[in-house]
């Protein structure tokens, strides 16, 4: 009996001290990690505080919009969705096909709209910028995803010249799809540490995470069962003094 307990013991300490040792460095990221994500409000790395999304004029009562049919009719697919909004102060609908593909009206004509340019994609990203003065912005185009925006591409990136380096990206229909922060940045480098995807920072499914996940399982039960077999030794040394 002594024997295998003693077996067991040594075992346990052997495996509970590699363990330590391999899993010990992810287990403080995965702590330091999460207290950092924990510590930064979500509003802010959202960035809410310096751009409304939701920023959007009423549609006016005493205009004329054309019917809901003369859009469907002009629409090159079947459509599934019909939104009524303002863009930069005219009235228009964005429609959305049975492809997911997005496509804009006038909404006093239905004359088709081509996508928004540069200048539009600028105008709404100022427009719902809640700081003042509107800071210096660069416009550049986005024809692919990337860690920093993985939305509808393509789409229009306005750089703000402001504290935060905000990012502000703005679909082809005049929406705006993500805003980015140092806040951001910041929140989503210690999440991609985190989740132990270091390039696309999204997939919490890598190996690496299940393998050290499985690793840190083991250390905690290897630790257990350190604690039962030495447990009954204090309590019986106390006895003895």
């Amino acid at each position: 009996m002594k024997s295998t307990r003693l077996r067991l013991h040594i075992g346990a300490s052997r495996l509970h001290r590699w363990l330590a040792l391999v899993i010990g460095v992810q287990l403080l990221l995965w702590f330091s990690s999460g207290l950092v994500m924990s510590l930064l409000p979500i509003d802010r790395v959202r960035g809410e505080h310096l751009v409304d999304r939701e920023a959007a004029a009423a549609l006016p009562a005493s205009a004329r919009y054309v019917s809901p049919q003369a859009i469907i009719a002009a629409s090159d697919g079947p459509v599934r969705a019909l939104r009524h909004r303002m863009l930069l102060g005219r009235p228009v609908v964005e429609t959305e096909t049975g492809s997911g593909a997005l496509q804009l009206y006038d909404g006093a004509t239905g004359v088709r709209l081509p996508p928004i340019d540069a200048r539009q994609a600028e105008a709404i990203a100022l427009g719902a910028y809640r700081g003042t003065p509107a800071p210096d912005a660069a416009v550049e185009r986005v024809t692919a995803v990337s860690t920093e925006y993985k939305g509808r591409v393509p789409a229009w990136r306005v750089a703000l010249a402001d504290a935060d380096s905000t990012r502000i990206y703005v679909t082809d229909t005049g929406t705006i799809a993500a805003v980015r922060t140092g806040t951001w940045r910041l929140y989503d480098f210690f999440w991609g540490l985190h989740i132990m995807d270091w390039s696309e920072h999204e997939n919490f499914n890598t190996p690496w995470l299940k393998a050290f996940a499985f690793g840190g399982l083991a250390l905690a039960i290897a630790g257990t069962i350190l604690l039962y077999l030495r447990w009954p030794r204090r309590k019986r040394r106390r006895a003895e003094g």
